[in-house]
């Protein structure tokens, strides 16, 4: 046979090489959706620190502005009683409002706060008689002796106010407590400003911890508005 008749027989015999480069790029790609989720879930939650954080700046900066002007009526939110007598920090709170009183700027002062199981006085009921002592009259004086939580305090006063024509507030607490007893009578139809007590008992850690509380609820406050927060804490 010739040559090439061989060589003819050797190329029918040969191996098919698959021409597919070796190390050719790869058709699937390894799944990136659990990193991509870290990243999602890292991203929301500095997001949620920081709207935390700008509510915690806005309780602390509300609580050093003092907006005292003339309203409708002074309110002064409740806090304990001991028995009939008020306790430090509620005794702070009608302190300056009598300075608030005797500056004329308001005719009308309404205290709040009801009592808690097996008291025999209500916040309000010893708020009012500590003001009269000091010389603001008895008929100047509004009780609202029914609420419990800061939103149904300002509730009531929105609903005795209102047939009485009043519509803006002097909201007088401690500093770390004032925005949100702002936003709630806001909610509420009230045009609210804001007075903090010079005299707060509540400082240090102790106030630190609780304007990092309030603002916690404020964040969420303004999600679902005070009155659903109400509803979720009690």
């Amino acid at each position: 046979m010739s040559d090439q008749h061989w060589s003819a027989i050797a190329a029918s015999e040969a191996p098919v090489v698959d021409p597919t480069p070796v190390g050719g790029v790869k058709i699937f790609r390894p799944r990136r959706w659990p990193r991509r989720l870290g990243w999602s879930v890292l991203l929301v939650v500095l997001a949620l620190l920081g709207y935390v954080g700008v509510s915690w700046y806005q309780v602390w900066s509300t609580g050093r502005s003092d907006e005292a002007q003339p309203v409708d009526a002074i309110v002064v939110m409740g806090a304990a009683q001991y028995d009939g007598r008020p306790s430090l920090q509620l005794q702070a709170r009608l302190d300056h409002v009598v300075e608030l009183w005797w500056r004329g700027l308001s005719d009308t002062v309404v205290v709040t706060g009801g009592n808690q199981p097996g008291d025999r006085f209500t916040e309000a009921d010893v708020s009012a008689e500590y003001l009269i002592e000091r010389g603001v009259p008895a008929s100047a004086i509004l009780r609202e002796t029914v609420g419990r939580s800061t939103y149904e305090s300002l509730e009531e006063v929105a609903r005795v106010l209102e047939p009485l024509g009043k519509r803006s507030v002097l909201i007088v607490s401690d500093p770390f407590h004032l925005l949100r007893s702002r936003l709630s009578a806001e909610e509420l139809g009230l045009d609210a400003v804001v007075s903090p007590t010079p005299t707060t008992t509540i400082t240090g850690g102790e106030a630190r911890r609780k304007e990092l509380k309030e603002a916690a609820g404020i964040a969420l406050g303004r999600l679902i508005g005070f009155d659903r927060l109400l509803e979720i804490t009690g």
